[in-house]
C-alpha cells in the first residue's frame, strides 16, 4: 500500500472513531439518561418517520411510542415496580420491541426469551430471571401451556393474539397511550439492569446475560457510525429479536436515528431479495451463516437490483465474504467481534475482508484493557511464565482475547444469573497479582498492521498428531468443495490415540465426489487437519441464531450404531474415504488403522 493510501486509510479510520464517539461518548454507568430516554428522544425528533415496516404495514415513531406507553401503563397497573422482571416470549413483530421498550419506561427488566424454546429449557430461562409475569405471542399457546407445571411461582401469562392466558391486546386498549411519569424509573442509573439476553445454549442450557442500561445503550448505538446511518435509511432485520445482534444492535441502529426497521418473522433466503428491493432496504444485519445461505441459493432476479450500501454482523467467514460482496454488489460490510455479555469488542470499520477489527498503532493506548495471551490447547488454559503471570501473544500468533474488568462502561462485566457460570469467565493474576480479566473463550490474532482476525472458539480447536487443528479452517476448506453446502467440524477421540481426530457433519447440495474428496482436502489443508470422519446430515443442526450445535454430534461420534445417516471414514492405507461399517468400526477400535 502506497503512503498516500495509508494516510487516507488512517484519516478515514480517525473520522469513524470520532463519529462513534459522538454516538457513544455520553454513555455512563452513573448516568440517569436511560434506554427509555433514548427511545423517547428519537420519537420526539422523528414522530412522523416510519419506525417499522412489517408484513406490508407501517408504524410511525409516534405510534410506536404510544404503544410502548400502553405496555408501560398496563405493567404498572399489574403492581410491578422498578427492578421486577417480565419474560417476553414472542415471535418477531413491532409489538415485540414496543413491549420491552414500554417496560423500560417503568424501570422494569425484560427477559428476552428465545421463542423456539420448549419444556425444561424454556422453564429454565423463565425461572432463572425470577419472572413475575410472562408476555407471549399468538404462536406460543401450546408451548407455554405445556411448560406451566415447570415454572416457579406460577407467573401469570398474558398473550398478544393467542388464547392461552389473559387477552393482552384487549387489556392494552383500556390504558393510556401517554408516557408514564418518569418517577417510575427515578433513581435508576446506567449501571442498573435493563434486560436479560440469553446465550445460545450450544453447550447446555442457555445462560442469562445481565444487560445494564448502559450496555444496552452501547449495543443500540455502536453500529450507527460505521454504517453512516441517517433518517433516510431502511435497516433490514431478519435475525431473531431476542438476540443481541438483531434485536438490540439492528433495532437500535434504526430507531436511534429516525431510520426505518424493516423486520421479518424469520429469515428466508428465497424472500430476502424481494424484501430488500420492494422495501428499499439500504442496510442489512447479518450473521455469517445467513450470508452463506444466500450465497448457496440459486440466482434471484433482484439480487443486484437493490439499494443496499452497507450492513453489519459477525461470523462471516473469509471464503464467503468477498464472494458475497461481489455476487450481490454490496459496497461495504462492517464485521464486528463481541459477545452480549463480554467487555471485549472490535469493529472492522474499513471492511477489510477477513478482519473483525483493527487497533492501529496510534490508538493502542486506548485499548490497554484488551490483551491476547498465549494459550495451551490441551489444558485449555492461558500459558503462564515462571512468575506465574500470563504471556502476551506475538504478532500473528493466536491467543485468547481477554478484557480487563473495571468500572468504566467499556470494562464492566455484569456476569450471568448463575454464579458458577460467571466464575468460569474470570481470570485472575494475568499481568499483575490481583488483577481480574474477562475470558472471551475465543482465540484471535493481530497482524503487524493492527488488523484482528478470529481464529476459533476454545474447545473447537483441538490437538491431533501433536498439532493444533482449527475447526474454522477445516470448515472453510470443506465448504469450498463442490456439492458441500455446510460443514460443522469438531474433534472426537479414537481409542489408543492421543488428542482428538477431526470429524465433520456436512450437508450437501448435489453430488459430492467422495472418491476424490481426500485428495481435494489434502491439497487445501495440512495432513493433520484433514478430517478422519465425515457424517452427512439432511439438515445442519443449529440454534435459533444459526450457530452450529456440536454436543450431540460429539456424543454420537463415529459409532455406526448411533449414527443412522451416511458415515464416511478415511482409510489411511487406501488414502480415500470409505463408508463406515460395523466391521471397519471394530477394526478401528482394535487399532487396525494407523493414522
Amino acid at each position: 500500500m502506497n503512503p498516500f493510501a495509508i494516510l487516507a486509510r488512517e484519516f478515514r479510520y480517525f473520522q469513524d472513531i470520532q463519529l462513534l464517539g459522538k454516538w457513544t461518548g455520553d454513555i455512563s454507568p452513573d448516568s440517569d439518561f436511560l434506554v427509555a430516554d433514548d427511545f423517547e428522544r428519537a420519537v420526539d425528533a422523528f414522530p412522523d418517520n416510519i419506525a417499522f415496516r412489517f408484513e406490508g404495514r407501517s408504524m410511525t415513531y409516534a405510534q410506536f411510542d404510544a404503544l410502548a406507553s400502553r405496555f408501560a401503563n398496563w405493567a404498572i397497573a399489574q403492581g410491578l415496580k422498578a427492578g421486577d422482571c417480565i419474560s417476553l416470549f414472542m415471535e418477531n413483530r413491532p409489538e415485540y420491541v414496543a413491549a420491552w421498550a414500554g417496560f423500560s419506561k417503568a424501570g422494569l427488566v425484560t427477559a428476552l426469551i428465545n421463542h423456539n424454546l420448549e419444556g425444561d429449557a424454556l422453564a429454565h430461562c423463565v425461572n432463572i430471571a425470577q419472572t413475575r409475569l410472562i408476555v407471549t405471542g399468538a404462536e406460543q399457546d401450546e408451548t407455554i401451556r405445556a411448560a406451566m407445571d415447570l415454572l416457579q411461582g406460577t407467573p401469570p401469562v398474558w398473550s398478544l393474539g393467542g388464547h392461552f392466558g389473559g387477552d393482552l391486546g384487549g387489556a392494552l386498549e383500556a390504558f393510556s397511550d401517554k408516557r408514564p411519569d418518569r418517577k417510575h424509573r427515578a433513581g435508576l442509573l446506567g449501571k442498573d439492569l435493563c434486560l436479560y439476553v440469553y446465550t445460545s445454549g450450544t453447550t447446555g442450557l442457555p445462560k442469562a446475560a445481565r444487560l445494564t442500561q448502559a450496555r444496552t445503550q452501547g449495543m443500540m448505538r455502536s453500529f450507527i457510525a460505521p454504517c453512516r446511518i441517517t433518517p433516510k435509511d431502511k435497516v433490514y432485520v431478519t435475525l431473531p429479536l431476542y438476540h443481541g445482534t438483531g434485536g438490540l444492535c439492528g433495532i437500535g441502529q434504526a430507531l436511534m436515528t429516525g431510520a426505518t426497521a424493516v423486520i421479518r418473522r424469520k429469515f428466508s433466503a428465497s424472500a430476502f431479495w424481494d424484501d430488500a428491493v420492494d422495501e428499499g432496504v439500504t442496510s442489512i444485519v447479518y450473521i455469517g451463516e445467513l450470508c452463506r445461505y444466500l450465497l448457496n441459493s440459486p440466482p434471484h432476479p433482484k439480487e443486484r437490483a437493490h439499494h443496499i450500501r452497507t450492513g453489519f454482523g459477525n461470523g462471516l467467514r473469509p471464503e464467503v465474504w468477498q464472494a458475497f460482496l461481489d455476487r450481490f454488489n454490496i459496497p461495504h460490510l462492517c464485521e464486528f467481534y463481541g459477545s452480549t455479555e463480554g467487555n471485549v469488542s472490535f469493529l472492522n470499520f474499513d471492511g477489510k475482508v477477513g478482519a473483525v477489527g483493527r487497533i492501529p498503532g496510534w490508538l493502542k493506548s486506548q485499548f490497554k484493557n484488551i490483551a491476547f495471551v498465549k494459550f495451551d490447547i490441551e489444558t485449555e488454559q492461558p500459558v503462564r511464565g515462571p512468575d506465574g503471570l500470563c504471556i502476551r501473544a506475538e504478532v500473528d500468533e493466536p491467543g485468547e482475547a481477554l478484557g480487563l474488568i473495571g468500572d468504566d462502561v467499556r470494562q464492566r462485566f455484569e456476569g450471568y444469573n448463575d454464579q458458577k457460570a460467571t466464575e468460569k469467565k474470570l481470570l485472575r493474576d494475568v499481568f499483575g497479582k490481583g488483577d481480574l480479566w474477562f475470558r472471551t473463550g475465543d482465540l484471535l490474532r493481530m497482524d503487524k498492521d493492527g488488523y484482528i482476525y478470529f481464529v476459533d472458539r476454545i474447545g473447537d480447536t483441538f490437538r491431533w498428531k501433536g498439532e493444533n487443528v482449527s475447526t474454522n479452517e477445516v470448515g472453510e476448506a470443506l465448504s469450498q468443495i463442490e456439492g458441500i453446502k455446510t460443514a460443522n467440524v469438531y474433534g472426537v477421540p479414537i481409542p489408543g490415540t492421543d488428542g482428538k481426530a477431526g470429524m465433520a457433519a456436512i450437508t450437501v447440495e448435489g453430488d459430492v465426489d467422495f472418491a476424490g474428496l481426500y485428495k481435494a482436502l489434502d491439497a487445501k489443508l495440512p495432513s493433520y487437519a484433514v478430517p478422519i470422519f465425515i457424517r452427512v446430515q439432511p439438515e445442519a443442526e443449529t440454534t435459533g441464531t444459526f450457530k452450529y450445535r456440536k454436543v450431540e454430534l460429539v456424543a454420537d461420534g463415529f459409532d455406526p450404531a448411533k449414527v443412522s445417516e451416511p458415515l464416511w471414514m478415511l482409510d489411511p492405507d487406501e488414502e480415500r474415504y470409505v463408508l463406515m461399517s460395523p466391521a471397519r468400526y471394530d477394526k478401528l477400535l482394535a487399532g487396525g488403522y494407523k493414522y
